[in-house]
């Protein structure tokens, strides 16, 4: 899967190993990592579609500012926060995300999206 950064100062902090650990700590930053990884050797979504998710519970937001987009787990209660990048975003008959369409996607932070 392809995968890009909200801006240039995420990338950085994503891509530093160092930057990684300083901002988020040394669990946060090893979850990151091993997601980052998991996400890159993918196809396309659909290799994180529910039930073959776990343990990184990939689902889509839909409330509030977080609606329309998507979540893996890191250590609870955050998670990796990003969108399909994808400019239409590919959508099924009914309207959903098309995950298995989904190749590219842009990661745009880490949030406690319970808070």
């Amino acid at each position: 899967m392809d995968i890009s950064f909200k801006n240039r100062k995420l990338a950085k902090s994503f891509n530093e190993g160092a930057q990684l650990v300083k901002i988020h700590g040394k669990l946060r930053a090893k979850k990151i990592r091993i997601r980052m990884k998991e996400l890159r050797a993918a196809t396309s979504l659909m290799d994180f579609w529910p039930p073959k998710s776990p343990p990184e519970r990939c689902h889509e937001l839909t409330k509030g500012k977080m609606s329309g987009k998507l979540s893996v787990n890191l250590d609870h209660p955050y998670r990796l926060i990003f969108i399909p990048d994808h400019d239409p975003v590919p959508r099924r008959d009914e309207g959903g995300l098309d995950w298995s369409q989904v190749t590219a996607i842009k990661i745009v932070g880490v949030e406690d999206t319970h808070g």
